[in-house]
């Protein structure tokens, strides 16, 4: 193909762009630093005060956004002439700045600056009132995140729903129209294999589960297994904190965190493989796209669907554990040793609806997503206000789940998102289960070796099925443009719904 010949004035537009947008990705590669030490090493007296200097350099970056030379630059190659002579990558840089100028110009500095210092010192009140179980203390904070995203959402507009404004942050693209008929699909077809499940005679048996697993016998099977899996020790690192999340600094430091419970260790073992995901995606990004805004996942929908299905869809398949559940033993051969590969892997995937999101299993956790999409709507719709939080959720936990949180902390504040004022964030997690099982279909069909592969450890052939036709890209491609070109077709709920029935019926045996 011929390579079109930018004008002297279009190339030196184009020159200025790129040093703005890699300045702007340096912003985000420090403040992203900032915020993991924040949340992993800080000490909690220091928090307060380092918030501030969070503020500060995402204000920076803000600003660069944002900025006339921003507005400048993206007039002249926008235009239509210009931007259709621009290569792939320009065109996916211009076209990504300009969606985030026109809806970050739209919010005043000051009040972005004030929200930028407010959820840093809000994730604090978050722990604190986690650690004494008082909901009180993190509300007035929460008041206030609900309150911005009401103004924000009414400042960026909407057509239908002003949740739809905070959901076009996560999914581009996406609104209420058209993820409540996906939503609407997965719920129906959840609850009725949720009944069936309820009503098997043959149920896997928790007691595997209910024992003490030493914490440092975890981490060093979780430091065993994270290079095997794909991820890459010399470019991210594994640390610990209250809530798991995964960090990208750059492509070559991707930082990713566990929670480890000693009565608990599904928490740790399937929460680290689910962080894994999110920091092989972040690792296997194209050399070419570092310092751009192409440099991140599609979307958060996109993420979590390399998390899901690496945690859900090989983590917790039958092939992954007849290579690893032999090491596992040796780790915790007093648990495990008297143990069957069987019984393990069906107690591994047992139903049973709880309390707690991160460990909810894969059918009844797309339950608790929806629950948080239901309420956030709410509140951002003004519908339900953040002092009737306690009552709304815990009837919705007992009218989705069947239980009823006994105190706050495994109720209204078991997640972190709305500490940094994540409203929009939650589908994603269930959109990351339909793109994921959409995924898998693809695999299956392209590597018809998959699970083999898999029961030999072999992990090779997936990932670089995965890099070439999903990670290398970061955000050259919309979630939608992207579903589309690993696929074939734009997504579908069929292949989610077909994958749960199947899996569960074979567990439990249902005809």
């Amino acid at each position: 193909m011929e390579k079109n010949i930018l004008d002297q004035n279009v190339q030196t537009a184009l020159d200025q762009f790129k040093a703005l947008d890699a300045k702007i990705v340096h912003f985000a590669s420090v403040s992203g630093l900032l915020e993991w030490d924040q949340k992993v090493m800080a000490p909690k007296k220091g928090r307060a005060i380092f918030a501030k200097a969070i503020g500060t350099i995402r204000t920076e970056a803000f600003k660069c956004k944002v900025s006339d030379e921003m507005k400048q630059l993206l007039h002249t190659l926008s235009a239509t002439d210009v931007y259709d002579k621009l290569d792939d990558i320009s065109r996916a840089q211009v076209r990504e700045r300009k969606a985030e100028y026109e809806r970050s110009q739209k919010i005043p500095e000051d009040m972005y600056r004030d929200y930028v210092v407010l959820t840093a010192k809000a994730n604090d009140a978050w722990e604190e009132a986690r650690e004494k179980d008082d909901f009180s203390i993190f509300l007035p904070f929460l008041k206030q995140i609900v309150e911005y995203n009401r103004k924000a959402a009414q400042i960026y507009g909407y057509e239908h729903h002003p949740y739809d404004a905070l959901l076009d942050e996560y999914e581009p693209g996406l609104t209420t129209q058209v993820l409540d008929p996906l939503f609407a699909e997965l719920r129906k077809s959840s609850v009725n294999l949720l009944e069936k499940i309820k009503k098997s005679t043959n149920q896997p048996s928790p007691e595997i589960f209910e024992q003490k697993y030493d914490v440092q016998k975890q981490q060093a099977f979780n430091r065993y297994l994270l290079p095997l899996i794909g991820f890459d020790l010399n470019a991210g690192r594994l640390d610990e904190t209250v809530h798991p999340f995964a960090q990208p600094i750059n492509t070559g430091d991707v930082r990713i965190t566990t929670r480890y419970i000693e009565t608990n260790v599904r928490s740790a073992l399937f929460g680290t493989i689910h962080e894994a995901g999110h920091g092989i995606y972040e690792q296997n990004m194209d050399p070419s796209l570092e310092d751009t805004v192409l440099s991140e996942g599609a979307s958060f929908g996109i993420h979590e669907s390399q998390s899901r299905f690496l945690e859900n869809m090989v983590g917790r398949s039958l092939a992954f554990w007849k290579h690893f559940y032999p090491e596992l033993q040796t780790y915790f051969p007093e648990q495990l040793s008297q143990v069957e590969l069987q019984d393990f892997y069906r107690a591994t995937n047992r139903v049973q609806p709880s309390m707690i999101r991160v460990e909810a299993d894969e059918l009844t956790y797309n339950l608790h997503i929806m629950l948080r999409y239901e309420i956030e709507k709410a509140l951002i719709g003004g519908e339900i206000e953040v002092e009737d939080l306690l009552v709304v959720w815990n009837r919705k936990m007992k009218e989705y789940l069947g239980v009823t949180p006994a105190s706050d902390r495994e109720g209204v504040l078991q997640d972190v998102h709305w500490s940094f004022g994540g409203f929009g964030y939650f589908p994603s997690y269930s959109l990351g289960n339909l793109y994921a099982a959409q995924i898998l279909h693809t695999i299956e069909r392209e590597l018809p070796d998959f699970y083999e592969s898999l029961e030999k450890g072999d992990f090779s052939q997936l990932m670089e099925w995965l890099k070439t036709k999903v990670h290398r890209y970061g955000k050259l491609y919309t979630p939608q443009e992207l579903i589309i070109k690993v696929t074939g077709e734009p997504l579908k709920a069929e292949y989610l719904v077909d994958y749960l029935e199947d899996k569960y019926s074979r567990i439990y045996g249902l005809k």
